[in-house]
């Protein structure tokens, strides 16, 4: 035999109790018998509620309420039974007048106790079961309706029952077996006490009614028919990424019910293990799928050790603690009981193991009400002050990570703590119990899609994971890093099993964000067509919020506002990668402070393009230091644009016309001087310099001017250019002289000790910058080790491809 039990959403419409009644044909026609349970029409629970609540408050619009519950049966029943439902509609009258006047009664007295609550209750399922059962007859099912209030018995704690299985088996026995051949409609969620009085099995009892009674008769199978496609391995709102289980054994399952899997309610599984009876999770609206099947045995061949990761929110956390605690037999009773005596429901303990203090997670309603009546039960301690008054967090929420296969893998809450911990989640309190069933830890509510996301990645998709890159600056080298993203994004899923979601950007005008990814095919259409304006500051404050895992922001701007905001991201545990060089070349206490905050956070703070654009500078450089070496040399041609001027300035055609061929062709900025002032050079050799371990600040650097004061202080462009036009003599002599010498021009940048110098100079064949070409960039670092032969670094050091190629290497690194 199987029970079928179809929740809520399933039976909210006419058009979805259809496809119910095809899977009960469907399954009748395999030859099974079966018995069906279903909830009340979706949404009508809380309707009737909140007409009861407006009734107890004395207001007349419960009244509106009553006539959309009418309407809606109404509806069901007439689409549904068609020219049958003059047959019915006698009955369903008197229901609703039944409710009507029980509504009214309760706005007479303004009161609606438990009790009552569970009577108002019972008409949502007692009215749903009762045209779905006669609309099954309709299409020739030898179906009865069954109100369970006739089987199942209970204690009188209204609204959350307790059920006495001794008598409701023998019940469902003897009811079932008068019935043979018949398809019993059930109405799930409630329940009769001794002397017939109504009660309720607590919200989602629907599951329950159906496990009762596929134990009291000993069935084949459960099914509980919902929205989904069976126990998912996460909330699949939360986390996009997360799939159907094929399996579960009953301690996974109790265990990710108990922690909110909404698709399973808590005490379901208890009387289906008794009897050793599967349950499966299969979908109303996609019936063929097969679902979760729940049995004793977890799925050896399941990939991961974890099945689930589950999360309770609102939840608050209560510690005790005091001196008065340690050695002193009782204390952990006296604080449960107490407790227990106020009907509050504790999630989690954990208790140091000094004695010192206790720690636990309640629900976050109830912590008031625990607050007042620990510090009653503990109060001569208190006033005595061997024991503090109990504080109270709230804001918070209990995650728990489930898998039986946990006890056979060693290192999970390792990787799971230092996972949360690389991503600036703090974890307040933690409990494991000895089974090792589950990991369960509590951390801000805030935090909760950022870690959900962050563990199904670690332990569902390890072999995939995701950057969520938010980048600022969409200039040639920040527009053409979006397009490299967008163009090799296959390769780095199928190679390295990465994948970079671009959550956020902006330019000086617009900016936009979207958790799931901006569209890089078209990311210029959304950034027109945002309305946010583009605010440093607000897209900082946006980014943080947005609490991604595994986050990083890219600075492709020349500002020097944006830097002021990187201590800010590496704070929040953002990675920061970044080609502008101001915070790495201002001061140097700032400079170690950005690095420190980054090794801090656990966080990457990465500005290999800060020099030579996409070579391998910064990089060589730190693993020279931290493999022991020592750098007692640099010599280096690091301006692109300057290269590219000088490599091919051989005095037959005039300075300026060279500078303004560089701007045209973009190797130099709109405003040449920027170039030509030799600034550029200047921060980057500073940035070499403490690479090395070398604490050079701004006021090291001897730099020997490149232009004369008249060419830079010129009021705009033209008229630098003109300026720059007369003194192309002075150039065209400076480069016949070296020529005459068998030597070359070159803008050169030195650091030797704790001084760094910066000149034009004149070399001959036997320096290595003598062969530069176009914008080729070159590095010489003299070493211990690299002494006789110094190391040389050489390639491109301007354009937006190497350099967006060397950011887009940088943001790989953090995901590798």
């Amino acid at each position: 035999m199987k029970i079928l039990k179809f929740g809520g959403s399933s039976v909210k419409t006419a058009d979805r109790v259809v496809k119910v009644m095809d899977i009960v044909s469907d399954t009748l026609a395999t030859g099974q018998e079966l018995a069906v349970v279903c909830s009340a029409f979706g949404g009508i629970t809380d309707l009737l509620i909140d007409m009861a609540k407006l009734a107890a408050a004395g207001k007349d619009e419960y009244t509106g309420l009553f006539h959309q519950f009418t309407e809606r049966h109404d509806t069901a029943a007439r689409e549904l039974l068609g020219d049958q439902y003059s047959e019915i509609v006698n009955d369903l009258t008197e229901n609703h007048d039944t409710l009507k006047a029980l509504l009214k009664g309760i706005q007479l007295v303004r009161e609606i106790s438990p009790r009552t609550m569970d009577y108002v209750l019972s008409f949502g399922e007692r009215n749903s079961n009762f045209i779905i059962a006669q609309a099954l007859a309709k299409r020739g099912i030898n179906a009865q309706y069954l109100d369970a209030r006739k089987i199942i018995t209970t204690d009188k704690k209204f609204t959350s029952a307790k059920v006495k299985f001794d008598q409701t088996n023998k019940n469902i026995t003897k009811y079932f077996a008068s019935r043979k051949g018949t398809v019993q409609v059930v109405t799930g969620f409630i329940a009769s006490a001794v002397g017939g009085l109504t009660t309720t099995l607590g919200r989602g009892g629907s599951d329950y009614t159906a496990a009762i009674l596929a134990g009291g008769l000993r069935a084949d199978v459960l099914e509980i028919w919902t929205d989904v496609d069976g126990v998912l391995t996460s909330d699949p709102r939360k986390v996009k990424t997360a799939f159907t289980l094929s399996e579960l054994s009953y301690a996974e399952a109790m265990e990710m019910s108990h922690f909110g899997a909404k698709v399973i309610y808590p005490p379901t599984v208890q009387p289906a293990l008794a009897a050793g009876i599967p349950i499966y999770i299969k979908n109303t609206f996609n019936p063929t799928f097969v679902g979760t099947r729940i049995h004793e045995k977890a799925d050896p061949n399941f990939h991961s050790p974890i099945k689930g990761i589950s999360s309770l929110k609102d939840m608050a956390m209560l510690t005790l603690e005091g001196s008065g605690m340690m050695g002193t037999p009782g204390i952990s009773a006296r604080l449960f009981s107490t407790l227990g005596t106020q009907g509050i429901n504790v999630v989690l303990i954990t208790q140091a193991s000094s004695e010192h203090s206790i720690t636990f997670a309640i629900a976050a309603k109830d912590a008031k009400q625990a607050k007042n009546s620990i510090a009653e039960e503990f109060d001569k301690e208190i006033e005595r002050g061997t024991i503090k008054p109990p504080a109270v967090k709230k804001d918070l929420l209990v995650m728990a990570v489930i898998g039986e296969k946990m006890k056979s893998v060693p290192g999970i809450a390792g990787t799971l703590f230092e996972s949360l911990g690389r991503n600036g989640i703090n974890i307040m309190a933690i409990a494991q119990g000895s089974s090792e069933l589950n990991i369960s830890f509590v951390i801000e509510a805030h935090h909760e899609l950022k870690a959900l996301n962050l563990l199904h990645d670690q332990f569902f998709l390890s072999e995939l994971k995701t950057i969520n890159v938010f980048g600022m600056g969409l200039g040639l080298i920040g527009g053409t890093l979006l397009k490299q993203i967008h163009e090799q994004q296959a390769e780095l899923k199928k190679d390295m099993m990465l994948q970079i979601n671009v959550a956020g950007i902006s330019n000086s005008r617009k900016m936009v964000f979207a958790n799931d990814g901006i569209q890089l095919d078209n990311w210029e259409s959304e950034l027109t067509g945002s309305e946010m304006e583009a605010d440093i500051e607000k897209f900082v404050e946006q980014m943080v919020s947005m609490n991604l895992p595994n986050t990083v922001f890219v600075d492709n701007t020349a500002s020097k506002l944006v830097p002021n905001y990187y201590k800010q991201i590496l704070d929040a545990s953002i990675s920061v990668v970044t080609p502008n060089k101001v915070a790495t070349s201002s001061s140097y206490d700032s400079y170690v402070d950005l690095k420190s905050t980054a090794q801090k956070r656990g966080v990457k703070f990465l500005y290999e393009t800060n020099v030579g654009a996409g070579l391998p500078v910064i990089s060589t450089l730190q693993g020279l230091i931290k493999s022991g070496d020592r750098v007692d040399k640099i010599e280096a041609v690091v301006s692109g644009s300057l290269s590219y001027i000088f490599n091919n300035f051989d005095g037959a055609a005039p300075f300026s016309e060279l500078v303004t061929k560089a701007k045209e062709l973009g190797y130099t900025e709109p405003d040449p001087r920027e170039d030509l002032s030799g600034a550029d050079v200047s921060r980057k050799i500073i940035i070499l310099a403490r690479e090395s371990g070398i604490a050079l600040e701004p006021t090291d650097v001897s730099l020997k001017p490149l232009l004369p004061p008249h060419c830079m202080e010129a009021p705009d462009v033209p008229a630098f250019f003109k300026a720059l036009a007369t003194e192309d003599n002075h150039y065209s002599n400076l480069a016949t002289k070296a020529a005459a010498r068998g030597e070359v021009l070159r803008f050169v940048a030195s650091m030797t000790g704790e001084k760094a110098t910066i000149s034009l100079q004149s070399v001959g064949p036997d320096s290595p910058f003598y062969s530069l070409q176009d914008s080729d960039n070159m590095i010489v670092i003299t070493t211990k080790r690299y002494h006789t032969t110094p190391l040389v670094i050489r390639g491109p050091g301007a354009g937006a491809e190497v350099t967006a190629g060397g950011v887009f290497a940088d943001i790989i690194s953090i995901g590798g």
